[in-house]
Protein backbone atom coordinates (compact mmCIF):
# COMPACT_ATOMS: atom_id res chain seq x y z
CA UNK A 1 0.00 0.00 0.00
CA UNK A 2 2.96 2.39 1.07
CA UNK A 3 4.61 1.53 -2.77
CA UNK A 4 1.27 2.67 -4.05
CA UNK A 5 0.97 5.91 -2.27
CA UNK A 6 4.23 6.62 -2.87
CA UNK A 7 4.05 5.77 -7.27
CA UNK A 8 1.03 8.11 -7.01
CA UNK A 9 3.17 10.82 -5.18
CA UNK A 10 5.93 10.47 -7.54
CA UNK A 11 3.39 10.88 -10.41
CA UNK A 12 1.78 13.73 -9.10
CA UNK A 13 4.63 15.51 -8.95
CA UNK A 14 5.83 14.73 -12.22
CA UNK A 15 2.98 16.16 -14.19
CA UNK A 16 2.87 19.07 -12.09
CA UNK A 17 6.38 19.92 -13.18
CA UNK A 18 5.35 18.98 -16.42
CA UNK A 19 2.17 21.27 -16.53
CA UNK A 20 5.05 23.94 -15.27
CA UNK A 21 7.40 23.87 -17.60
CA UNK A 22 4.74 23.83 -20.36
CA UNK A 23 2.65 26.73 -18.89
CA UNK A 24 6.00 28.77 -18.73
CA UNK A 25 6.63 27.99 -22.33
CA UNK A 26 3.40 28.24 -24.00
CA UNK A 27 3.29 31.50 -24.68
CA UNK A 28 6.66 31.86 -25.98
CA UNK A 29 6.75 29.10 -28.52
CA UNK A 30 3.23 30.18 -29.95
CA UNK A 31 4.84 33.61 -30.62
CA UNK A 32 8.19 32.55 -31.86
CA UNK A 33 6.11 29.74 -34.39
CA UNK A 34 3.88 32.95 -35.60
CA UNK A 35 7.45 35.10 -36.22
CA UNK A 36 8.88 32.14 -37.62
CA UNK A 37 5.69 31.78 -40.24
CA UNK A 38 5.63 35.10 -41.24
CA UNK A 39 9.75 34.97 -41.89
CA UNK A 40 9.03 32.01 -44.17
CA UNK A 41 6.19 33.37 -46.13
CA UNK A 42 7.13 37.19 -46.50
CA UNK A 43 11.16 37.32 -47.08
CA UNK A 44 11.50 37.16 -50.56
CA UNK A 45 13.15 33.89 -52.08
CA UNK A 46 16.68 34.76 -53.25
CA UNK A 47 16.93 37.28 -50.12
CA UNK A 48 19.58 35.38 -48.25
CA UNK A 49 21.81 34.26 -51.30
CA UNK A 50 21.74 38.56 -52.53
CA UNK A 51 23.84 39.17 -48.89
CA UNK A 52 25.69 35.86 -48.95
CA UNK A 53 27.47 34.77 -52.66
CA UNK A 54 30.71 37.94 -52.19
CA UNK A 55 33.36 35.72 -50.51
CA UNK A 56 34.60 38.61 -47.71
CA UNK A 57 33.93 39.46 -43.90
CA UNK A 58 30.23 40.86 -44.72
CA UNK A 59 29.37 37.85 -46.46
CA UNK A 60 29.99 35.66 -43.62
CA UNK A 61 28.67 38.07 -40.68
CA UNK A 62 25.24 38.59 -42.96
CA UNK A 63 24.95 34.63 -43.21
CA UNK A 64 25.21 34.44 -39.03
CA UNK A 65 22.49 37.71 -38.67
CA UNK A 66 20.52 35.96 -41.12
CA UNK A 67 20.40 32.81 -40.00
CA UNK A 68 19.84 33.35 -36.08
CA UNK A 69 16.48 34.03 -36.53
CA UNK A 70 15.50 31.13 -38.58
CA UNK A 71 13.63 28.12 -36.75
CA UNK A 72 16.26 25.91 -38.54
CA UNK A 73 17.69 22.48 -36.69
CA UNK A 74 20.85 21.10 -37.00
CA UNK A 75 19.06 18.34 -40.04
CA UNK A 76 17.04 21.14 -41.44
CA UNK A 77 19.94 23.90 -41.65
CA UNK A 78 21.99 21.22 -43.94
CA UNK A 79 19.82 20.85 -46.93
CA UNK A 80 19.14 24.73 -46.62
CA UNK A 81 22.99 25.68 -46.65
CA UNK A 82 23.64 23.46 -49.47
CA UNK A 83 20.75 25.54 -51.30
CA UNK A 84 22.98 28.29 -50.31
CA UNK A 85 25.50 27.09 -51.84
CA UNK A 86 23.99 25.57 -54.85
CA UNK A 87 23.34 29.15 -55.56
CA UNK A 88 26.96 30.83 -55.41
CA UNK A 89 27.14 31.50 -51.30
CA UNK A 90 30.40 31.65 -50.58
CA UNK A 91 31.94 28.49 -48.36
CA UNK A 92 32.82 30.85 -45.39
CA UNK A 93 28.94 32.11 -45.04
CA UNK A 94 27.71 28.63 -45.67
CA UNK A 95 30.05 27.83 -42.78
CA UNK A 96 28.44 30.35 -40.89
CA UNK A 97 25.00 29.93 -41.52
CA UNK A 98 25.74 25.84 -40.65
CA UNK A 99 27.16 27.10 -37.19
CA UNK A 100 24.99 29.62 -36.52
CA UNK A 101 21.37 28.77 -37.44
CA UNK A 102 20.59 25.96 -35.45
CA UNK A 103 21.93 26.96 -32.29
CA UNK A 104 19.14 29.22 -31.56
CA UNK A 105 15.63 30.72 -33.46
CA UNK A 106 13.18 33.20 -32.53
CA UNK A 107 10.96 30.60 -31.27
CA UNK A 108 14.24 29.40 -28.92
CA UNK A 109 15.09 32.65 -27.85
CA UNK A 110 11.54 33.33 -26.68
CA UNK A 111 11.52 30.07 -25.30
CA UNK A 112 14.72 30.69 -23.55
CA UNK A 113 13.83 33.95 -22.37
CA UNK A 114 10.62 32.15 -20.56
CA UNK A 115 12.38 29.38 -18.76
CA UNK A 116 16.06 30.72 -18.13
CA UNK A 117 15.49 34.38 -17.94
CA UNK A 118 17.15 37.53 -20.16
CA UNK A 119 20.47 37.07 -19.47
CA UNK A 120 20.60 33.59 -21.28
CA UNK A 121 18.03 34.92 -24.01
CA UNK A 122 20.44 37.66 -24.49
CA UNK A 123 23.81 35.26 -24.35
CA UNK A 124 22.61 32.76 -26.68
CA UNK A 125 22.01 34.67 -29.89
CA UNK A 126 25.47 36.62 -29.37
CA UNK A 127 27.11 33.66 -29.12
CA UNK A 128 25.87 31.86 -31.83
CA UNK A 129 26.74 34.92 -34.30
CA UNK A 130 30.35 35.30 -32.80
CA UNK A 131 30.83 31.43 -33.41
CA UNK A 132 29.39 31.31 -36.55
CA UNK A 133 31.46 34.42 -37.69
CA UNK A 134 34.57 33.02 -36.45
CA UNK A 135 33.71 29.36 -38.24
CA UNK A 136 32.77 31.45 -41.19
CA UNK A 137 35.96 33.43 -41.31
CA UNK A 138 38.26 30.36 -40.41
CA UNK A 139 36.43 28.54 -43.67
CA UNK A 140 37.05 31.30 -45.88
CA UNK A 141 41.26 31.43 -44.83
CA UNK A 142 41.69 27.38 -44.81
CA UNK A 143 39.59 26.12 -47.22
CA UNK A 144 40.13 25.71 -50.75
CA UNK A 145 37.14 26.91 -53.00
CA UNK A 146 37.40 23.23 -54.76
CA UNK A 147 36.93 21.53 -51.40
CA UNK A 148 33.70 23.40 -50.70
CA UNK A 149 32.64 23.58 -54.31
CA UNK A 150 28.41 22.05 -55.17
CA UNK A 151 27.89 21.73 -58.15
CA UNK A 152 23.93 22.10 -58.79
CA UNK A 153 21.43 24.07 -60.31
CA UNK A 154 18.70 23.31 -58.39
CA UNK A 155 16.02 26.15 -58.33
CA UNK A 156 13.44 26.65 -55.63
CA UNK A 157 9.77 26.40 -56.56
CA UNK A 158 7.66 29.37 -55.80
CA UNK A 159 5.00 29.27 -53.40
CA UNK A 160 1.27 29.80 -53.64
CA UNK A 161 -1.71 30.56 -52.05
CA UNK A 162 -3.02 32.57 -49.56
CA UNK A 163 -0.13 34.71 -47.72
CA UNK A 164 -2.11 33.99 -43.84
CA UNK A 165 -3.19 30.91 -44.44
CA UNK A 166 0.59 29.68 -45.25
CA UNK A 167 1.80 31.31 -42.30
CA UNK A 168 -0.70 29.76 -39.83
CA UNK A 169 -0.05 26.34 -41.61
CA UNK A 170 3.71 26.70 -41.41
CA UNK A 171 3.76 27.88 -38.07
CA UNK A 172 1.45 25.75 -36.28
CA UNK A 173 1.40 22.64 -38.53
CA UNK A 174 4.55 22.44 -40.49
CA UNK A 175 6.76 23.69 -37.88
CA UNK A 176 5.03 21.26 -35.29
CA UNK A 177 5.35 18.52 -37.07
CA UNK A 178 8.91 18.59 -37.76
CA UNK A 179 9.96 19.75 -33.72
CA UNK A 180 7.01 18.75 -32.18
CA UNK A 181 8.10 15.29 -30.87
CA UNK A 182 11.60 16.44 -30.06
CA UNK A 183 10.23 19.37 -27.65
CA UNK A 184 7.49 16.89 -26.56
CA UNK A 185 10.67 14.62 -25.23
CA UNK A 186 12.71 17.85 -24.15
CA UNK A 187 9.52 18.44 -21.78
CA UNK A 188 9.28 15.27 -20.31
CA UNK A 189 12.51 14.93 -19.58
CA UNK A 190 12.69 18.24 -17.93
CA UNK A 191 10.04 17.29 -15.92
CA UNK A 192 11.51 14.18 -15.29
CA UNK A 193 15.08 15.22 -14.30
CA UNK A 194 13.22 17.71 -11.95
CA UNK A 195 11.28 15.06 -9.91
CA UNK A 196 13.86 12.03 -10.03
CA UNK A 197 17.36 13.64 -9.69
CA UNK A 198 18.51 14.66 -6.29
CA UNK A 199 19.46 18.60 -6.12
CA UNK A 200 22.51 18.00 -4.76
CA UNK A 201 23.77 15.26 -7.70
CA UNK A 202 25.76 17.85 -10.07
CA UNK A 203 26.82 19.35 -7.08
CA UNK A 204 29.94 16.66 -6.62
CA UNK A 205 31.30 18.37 -9.88
CA UNK A 206 30.49 22.20 -8.15
CA UNK A 207 34.28 22.57 -8.01
CA UNK A 208 35.03 21.10 -11.85
CA UNK A 209 32.71 22.93 -13.97
CA UNK A 210 35.10 21.73 -17.34
CA UNK A 211 34.11 18.55 -16.22
CA UNK A 212 30.64 18.98 -16.88
CA UNK A 213 31.20 20.28 -20.01
CA UNK A 214 33.20 17.93 -20.95
CA UNK A 215 30.51 15.60 -20.22
CA UNK A 216 27.82 17.38 -21.37
CA UNK A 217 29.42 17.69 -24.94
CA UNK A 218 30.29 13.56 -24.80
CA UNK A 219 26.22 13.31 -24.80
CA UNK A 220 24.97 16.49 -26.61
CA UNK A 221 27.28 16.52 -30.07
CA UNK A 222 26.55 13.21 -31.20
CA UNK A 223 22.78 13.19 -30.30
CA UNK A 224 19.97 14.93 -31.89
CA UNK A 225 18.98 17.68 -29.83
CA UNK A 226 16.55 20.58 -30.77
CA UNK A 227 17.23 24.33 -29.91
CA UNK A 228 13.73 24.32 -28.65
CA UNK A 229 13.21 21.44 -27.09
CA UNK A 230 17.33 21.50 -25.18
CA UNK A 231 15.84 24.60 -23.10
CA UNK A 232 13.76 22.81 -20.49
CA UNK A 233 16.09 20.07 -20.16
CA UNK A 234 18.90 22.36 -19.39
CA UNK A 235 16.45 24.41 -17.30
CA UNK A 236 16.01 21.53 -15.01
CA UNK A 237 19.88 20.42 -14.64
CA UNK A 238 20.27 23.71 -13.43
CA UNK A 239 18.46 23.17 -10.72
CA UNK A 240 19.87 19.95 -10.25
CA UNK A 241 23.22 21.84 -9.93
CA UNK A 242 24.73 21.86 -13.33
CA UNK A 243 26.46 24.92 -13.72
CA UNK A 244 24.97 27.74 -15.97
CA UNK A 245 28.15 27.09 -17.90
CA UNK A 246 27.95 23.96 -19.04
CA UNK A 247 23.62 24.95 -19.21
CA UNK A 248 24.99 26.91 -22.21
CA UNK A 249 27.41 24.29 -23.83
CA UNK A 250 24.33 21.97 -24.01
CA UNK A 251 22.32 24.42 -25.64
CA UNK A 252 24.93 25.93 -27.83
CA UNK A 253 26.98 22.51 -29.02
CA UNK A 254 23.42 20.39 -28.38
CA UNK A 255 21.65 21.90 -31.56
CA UNK A 256 24.03 22.96 -33.46
CA UNK A 257 25.51 19.26 -34.22
CA UNK A 258 24.49 15.60 -34.13
CA UNK A 259 26.03 12.62 -35.97
CA UNK A 260 24.07 12.51 -38.97
CA UNK A 261 24.57 16.52 -39.80
CA UNK A 262 28.20 15.71 -39.28
CA UNK A 263 28.29 12.30 -42.16
CA UNK A 264 26.21 15.02 -44.57
CA UNK A 265 28.56 17.73 -44.29
CA UNK A 266 31.41 15.65 -44.41
CA UNK A 267 30.06 14.40 -47.95
CA UNK A 268 28.63 17.90 -49.48
CA UNK A 269 31.69 20.33 -48.17
CA UNK A 270 34.59 17.94 -47.29
CA UNK A 271 36.79 17.09 -44.89
CA UNK A 272 38.64 20.00 -44.01
CA UNK A 273 35.27 21.68 -43.66
CA UNK A 274 33.70 19.49 -41.64
CA UNK A 275 36.70 19.87 -39.22
CA UNK A 276 36.79 23.25 -38.96
CA UNK A 277 32.67 23.11 -38.13
CA UNK A 278 32.74 20.71 -35.63
CA UNK A 279 35.77 22.20 -33.63
CA UNK A 280 34.60 25.79 -33.74
CA UNK A 281 31.43 24.94 -32.91
CA UNK A 282 32.42 22.82 -29.58
CA UNK A 283 35.99 25.20 -29.07
CA UNK A 284 33.36 28.28 -28.56
CA UNK A 285 30.73 26.27 -26.73
CA UNK A 286 33.44 25.59 -23.98
CA UNK A 287 34.97 29.27 -24.20
CA UNK A 288 31.29 30.78 -23.56
CA UNK A 289 30.44 28.20 -20.81
CA UNK A 290 33.77 29.20 -19.13
CA UNK A 291 32.91 32.76 -19.67
CA UNK A 292 29.15 32.78 -18.61
CA UNK A 293 30.80 30.99 -15.46
CA UNK A 294 33.20 34.06 -14.89
CA UNK A 295 31.19 36.73 -15.15
CA UNK A 296 28.90 34.93 -12.83
CA UNK A 297 25.78 34.41 -14.53
CA UNK A 298 23.19 32.49 -12.58
CA UNK A 299 19.72 32.69 -13.61
CA UNK A 300 16.78 30.44 -11.56
CA UNK A 301 15.10 28.60 -14.47
CA UNK A 302 11.23 30.08 -13.97
CA UNK A 303 10.25 26.75 -14.57
CA UNK A 304 11.11 26.39 -10.88
CA UNK A 305 8.90 28.92 -10.27
CA UNK A 306 5.46 27.73 -9.81
CA UNK A 307 2.71 30.37 -11.64
CA UNK A 308 -0.11 29.53 -9.52
CA UNK A 309 1.43 30.83 -6.37
CA UNK A 310 4.01 33.71 -7.46
CA UNK A 311 3.26 37.26 -7.83
CA UNK A 312 5.69 38.09 -10.15
CA UNK A 313 4.22 36.46 -12.94
CA UNK A 314 4.84 38.32 -16.14
CA UNK A 315 1.63 37.02 -17.29
CA UNK A 316 -1.63 35.57 -15.64
CA UNK A 317 -1.66 31.96 -14.75
CA UNK A 318 -4.99 31.68 -16.92
CA UNK A 319 -3.62 32.98 -20.14
CA UNK A 320 -0.68 30.70 -19.64
CA UNK A 321 -2.52 27.88 -19.10
CA UNK A 322 -4.61 28.71 -22.51
CA UNK A 323 -1.40 28.97 -24.37
CA UNK A 324 -0.17 25.24 -22.81
CA UNK A 325 -3.92 24.00 -23.95
CA UNK A 326 -4.04 25.16 -27.24
CA UNK A 327 0.35 24.48 -27.55
CA UNK A 328 -0.71 20.70 -26.16
CA UNK A 329 -3.84 20.46 -28.98
CA UNK A 330 -1.74 21.66 -31.87
CA UNK A 331 0.85 19.18 -31.24
CA UNK A 332 -1.26 16.07 -30.72
CA UNK A 333 -3.35 17.51 -34.28
CA UNK A 334 0.44 17.64 -36.26
CA UNK A 335 2.03 14.75 -34.77
CA UNK A 336 -1.44 13.01 -35.21
CA UNK A 337 -1.34 13.57 -38.84
CA UNK A 338 2.57 12.27 -39.40
CA UNK A 339 1.39 9.22 -37.92
CA UNK A 340 -1.48 8.73 -40.31
CA UNK A 341 0.73 10.12 -43.23
CA UNK A 342 3.44 7.55 -42.15
CA UNK A 343 1.13 4.56 -42.33
CA UNK A 344 -1.43 5.73 -45.34
CA UNK A 345 -0.65 4.55 -48.70
CA UNK A 346 -2.48 5.62 -51.60
CA UNK A 347 -3.64 3.37 -54.47
CA UNK A 348 -0.47 3.05 -57.20
CA UNK A 349 -0.14 5.32 -60.40
CA UNK A 350 1.35 2.92 -63.13
CA UNK A 351 3.07 6.52 -63.91
CA UNK A 352 4.24 6.89 -60.69
CA UNK A 353 7.39 5.36 -58.72
CA UNK A 354 8.16 5.58 -55.11
CA UNK A 355 11.83 5.77 -53.96
CA UNK A 356 13.36 4.97 -50.35
CA UNK A 357 15.24 8.12 -49.02
CA UNK A 358 17.11 8.14 -46.15
CA UNK A 359 18.23 11.49 -44.12
CA UNK A 360 15.39 13.34 -44.30
CA UNK A 361 13.84 14.42 -40.93
CA UNK A 362 11.59 17.89 -41.44
CA UNK A 363 9.97 19.87 -44.05
CA UNK A 364 13.14 21.68 -44.87
CA UNK A 365 14.33 18.04 -45.87
CA UNK A 366 11.75 17.30 -47.88
CA UNK A 367 11.57 20.11 -49.84
CA UNK A 368 15.21 20.09 -50.45
CA UNK A 369 15.21 16.90 -51.49
CA UNK A 370 11.91 17.73 -54.39
CA UNK A 371 14.08 20.68 -55.56
CA UNK A 372 16.79 18.61 -56.60
CA UNK A 373 14.77 16.38 -58.15
CA UNK A 374 12.20 18.95 -59.78
CA UNK A 375 14.57 20.27 -62.92
CA UNK A 376 14.90 16.60 -64.13
CA UNK A 377 13.60 16.02 -67.93
CA UNK A 378 10.32 14.01 -67.06
CA UNK A 379 9.83 14.18 -63.54
CA UNK A 380 6.29 15.79 -63.62
CA UNK A 381 5.55 15.83 -59.88
CA UNK A 382 7.43 14.57 -56.82
CA UNK A 383 6.48 14.51 -53.20
CA UNK A 384 8.83 13.67 -50.37
CA UNK A 385 7.94 12.39 -46.67
CA UNK A 386 10.38 12.47 -44.20
CA UNK A 387 8.81 10.35 -42.00
CA UNK A 388 7.91 7.30 -44.13
CA UNK A 389 11.38 8.12 -46.37
CA UNK A 390 9.99 8.26 -49.39
CA UNK A 391 10.15 10.24 -52.48
CA UNK A 392 7.06 9.90 -54.94
CA UNK A 393 7.99 11.16 -58.43
CA UNK A 394 5.83 11.29 -61.27
CA UNK A 395 6.85 11.16 -64.90
CA UNK A 396 8.96 8.53 -66.91
CA UNK A 397 12.84 10.11 -65.38
CA UNK A 398 15.58 7.75 -65.54
CA UNK A 399 16.42 6.43 -61.99
CA UNK A 400 19.98 6.93 -62.29
CA UNK A 401 19.64 10.41 -62.62
CA UNK A 402 17.33 10.88 -60.03
CA UNK A 403 19.73 8.91 -57.89
CA UNK A 404 22.54 11.69 -58.61
CA UNK A 405 20.49 14.37 -58.12
CA UNK A 406 19.56 13.45 -54.52
CA UNK A 407 23.20 12.14 -53.49
CA UNK A 408 24.31 15.84 -54.75
CA UNK A 409 21.84 16.95 -52.08
CA UNK A 410 23.01 15.26 -49.47
CA UNK A 411 20.71 12.29 -49.25
CA UNK A 412 20.97 8.69 -49.34
CA UNK A 413 18.96 6.90 -52.55
CA UNK A 414 18.12 3.44 -51.37
CA UNK A 415 16.60 2.47 -54.96
CA UNK A 416 12.95 2.03 -55.68
CA UNK A 417 10.67 0.93 -52.48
Amino acid sequence: MLEIICTFVSVKEFLLSLLHVVCEMAPYLLLGFLIAGILHVFVPQGFYRKYLSKDNKWAVLWAALLGIPLPLCSCGVIPTAIGLRNEKASKGAVASFLIATPQTGIDSILATFSLMGLGFAIVRPVAALVTGVCGGLLVNRLVPEDDAAISSESSCSVETGNKIWRVLKYAYYNMIQDIGGRLVIGLLVAALIQVAIPDEFFLHFGSQPLLQMLLILIVAVPMYICSTGSIPVAAALMMKGLSPGAALVMLMAGPAVNLASILVVRKAMGKRFTWIYLLVIVSFAIIFGLLVNAIGLSVKPMAAIDPCCTEEAMMPVTFKLICAIILTLLILFALTMKLFERFTHKAEDPDTAVYTVEGMHCSHCEAAVCRAVEEIPGVESAKASASRKTLTIKGPADEEVIRTAVEKAGYTFKGKK
